[in-house]
């Protein structure tokens, strides 16, 4: 049954949604808005990243909020991919207009399993030690994987989305375990804020849009966007794109 809200708490709800994309409060679930505004003002008082894990069912998931940035999500997937996380799940709400928080919630495993205890918090002790520059992911990525090796049959497209009005990337290659890190770490190359994102992998291959905004917080438009999808296909797939 669900539980009323006060009316301070839907004055509150209401004044938060501003901040979000268009949809944001018919498309995201009562508890997400309550648990994202609650992640809000905790980074507020904290001034740093709110972070935990969560067993459900068989996986694990992580919830994360922090202050936006191009290279957040690189240093977040970076982190997952260094310790061999499967990532069966995507949910990413972030905001349009200051502070320009994100906040995300990401389906794991390891070999099939959720994670343990103690593998739960190295992964989020490394989280954190990233983002205050102590942990180098690059480094450590380097000794397991070649990152400079294309992902296989590399297709990217960009358009507006017409709902939430917002700029979108699909990404869509085989999947393999640096997929979203080489993906995050293309798009922080083009200075793009990652606000929203959709997953599907089915059949060996991993689909992913993207909803995005550019440099300084601003719309992409279309002509610049389709440059940039071929400019992040170049780089995935390690081929020059015929514009």
């Amino acid at each position: 049954m669900t539980i009323p809200l006060s009316h301070d708490t839907l004055i509150l709800l209401e004044q938060f949604h501003q901040s979000f994309p268009r949809f944001y409060a018919q498309f995201v679930s009562t508890e997400v808005q309550l648990q994202n505004l609650k992640f809000a003002y905790q980074i507020y008082q904290q001034r740093c990243a709110v972070l935990f894990t969560r067993l459900e069912s068989d996986k694990t998931v992580l919830y994360f909020g922090h202050r936006n940035s191009p290279f957040l999500m690189t240093d977040i997937f970076g982190v997952l991919a260094a310790y061999g996380l499967t990532i069966h799940n995507l949910n990413v709400y972030g905001q349009i207009k200051a502070p320009m928080l994100v906040f995300l919630r990401i389906t794991l495993t390891r070999g099939d399993a959720p994670l343990t205890d103690k593998l739960a918090e190295n992964v989020k002790k490394a989280l954190r030690e990233t983002l205050m520059g102590k942990f180098d992911v690059e480094t450590m990525l380097a000794n397991e994987f070649n990152l400079d090796s294309p992902l296989k049959k590399v297709d990217t497209s960009f358009y507006i989305d017409r709902v939430v009005q917002l700029p979108s990337l699909l990404v869509e290659a085989n999947s393999e375990p640096a997929f979203f890190y080489k993906v995050m770490r293309s798009l922080s190359q083009e200075d793009l804020l990652v606000i929203s994102a959709n997953l599907l992998v089915w059949r060996g291959r991993t689909r992913l849009i993207l909803y995005l905004l550019g440099a300084n917080q601003n719309l992409i438009p279309e002509h610049l966007g389709h440059k940039i999808a071929l400019s992040i296909q170049e780089r995935l797939g390690g081929t020059t794109v015929a514009s």
